[in-house]
């Protein structure tokens, strides 16, 4: 097959002999959005627009930078407070005031909460709370529900079975590279499945040190679930943690556990937390936290000045603008709108999870020819569509009523396909990648 006229196709197909896997972030893969058409680099973005190496112009309706760019791409406020940093010296001998000023913010939002730790990214987070978490109870054993990382500790719990975390949003984690030995030491739970958790317990006894899972994920918790979990850590004496890497301050400013009432021992966030500028951060109970004294966790540049800078001015512009609202309003509007298509079309598709974070999914034939269809069609439209669609601040009503109106054509051509089962020659490349694959 002839391949695509355009730089990003010729780039990617270099980096993958270049670069293992092609890239850094299994997210960011043409393959999982429109193999062989998607653009696959930019040269430039700023707020909701993207400009692509060869200057065409799209709007982003898919991952906005994989979650992190709640303000939009190139926030004119956070960006001054980053020129400034630089300007200033943003790594030095001694340490950046603003990681304390963070620390503080932090612990503030969350009153259960006492002491913060820094890094860079959601995986790194996560395994240096569970790392503290081990160390404060002493115990190996981690149970858990969600996705949480590519870290050795959470894909071990394939070694033993490699569909156990097919159901925590990935499948297809081959523990290839991790220690046999690591075997049973990560047990997956279902989420909203407090029996499972339960009989984990009955079957472990007290080898479970730690407990951490995603608040909330794409379904609300039941009633009794989260409360549930609290009151088993507390019983058998694990550290309960909190995964707010995606969550955090979509739906409210910190972690969506606030709206619950039930308080972890530790949350871990990143992601939204810097709008695109690398940080990440874990905040506890003084009691768990100390224990990061017993175990050696550092690296050199965790301390740097950039990310610091960057969150605490998004968290001023969050704060002033109440951002998260408005990420639920364009949230709510697209769903709005995606379901009005769906019945004037007559092509059924259902959404799940936060509005700020919306999964569609289309209910006639393949979902994931389905998919690539929408992205394909919109792509030549001018937009960059996933199934997962993260809202930003810097959407307005022209640009989302434009974007629904430009899909209306596009659901009445794929139901048209899908009825005369003609949708998988409507896609030169074939269908979008589902879960973890290999490029070759």
């Amino acid at each position: 097959m002839k391949t695509p006229d355009h730089s990003g196709a010729h780039l990617w197909e270099k980096a993958k002999g270049l670069i293992p896997g092609g890239g850094q972030l299994l997210s960011k893969k043409p393959e999982n959005f429109l193999p062989g058409l998607w653009p696959a680099y930019y040269a430039r973005a700023k707020g909701c627009e993207v400009w692509d190496l060869d200057q065409q112009h799209y709007y982003d309706f898919a991952c906005l930078g994989v979650g992190t760019c709640v303000l939009g791409y190139a926030d004119d406020d956070v960006n001054a407070a980053v020129h400034a940093a630089v300007d200033q010296g943003s790594m030095c001998t001694l340490n950046c005031a603003e990681e304390v000023e963070l620390a503080e913010r932090l612990v503030g939002l969350h009153p259960w909460a006492d002491m913060a730790r820094f890094a860079r990214t959601g995986g790194e987070a996560c395994a240096i709370a569970v790392r503290i978490a081990r160390a404060a109870t002493g115990r190996d054993t981690v149970a858990f529900c969600g996705y949480h990382g590519w870290s050795d500790w959470y894909i071990a719990s394939n070694i033993a079975d490699e569909s156990n975390l097919d159901g925590q949003l990935l499948p297809g984690l081959e523990p290839t590279g991790v220690p046999r030995g690591l075997q049973g030491s990560a047990i997956p739970f279902t989420y909203n499945r407090l029996d499972e958790l339960e009989a984990l317990v009955a079957e472990q006894g007290d080898e479970i040190g730690v407990i951490i899972m995603e608040p909330r994920r794409s379904q609300d918790p039941e009633p009794g679930f989260l409360p549930g979990v609290r009151a088993i850590a507390d019983r058998i004496g694990a550290v309960l943690i909190f995964d707010e890497v995606t969550s955090g301050f979509r739906q409210n400013l910190g972690g969506f556990h606030l709206l619950t009432g039930v308080e972890p021992d530790m949350a871990v966030f990143g992601k939204a937390l810097g709008n695109g500028y690398p940080i990440s951060a874990v905040i506890g109970r003084h009691a768990v936290m100390d224990a990061a004294q017993d175990t050696f966790i550092s690296s050199t540049l965790w301390t740097e000045r950039i990310g610091f800078v960057a969150a605490l001015a998004t968290l001023d512009k969050m704060e002033k603008h109440d951002v998260p609202r408005h990420l639920t309003a364009w949230g709510e509007k697209l769903n709005a709108g995606w379901k009005a298509l769906s019945a004037s079309t007559g092509m059924p598709l259902h959404s799940q999870g936060i509005p700020a974070l919306t999964v569609i999914t289309f209910d006639r034939g393949d979902p994931l020819a389905a998919q690539t269809f929408y992205a394909q069609e919109m792509l030549k439209a001018g937009y960059l569509v996933c199934p997962a669609v993260y809202t930003c601040f810097a959407y307005t009503d022209e640009i989302v009523d434009t974007f629904l109106r430009d899909s209306e054509p596009v659901f009445a051509a794929l139901k048209k396909h899908v009825e005369e089962n003609t949708l998988d020659a409507a896609l030169p490349y074939g269908a979008r990648h589902g879960g973890f694959k290999r490029l070759s």
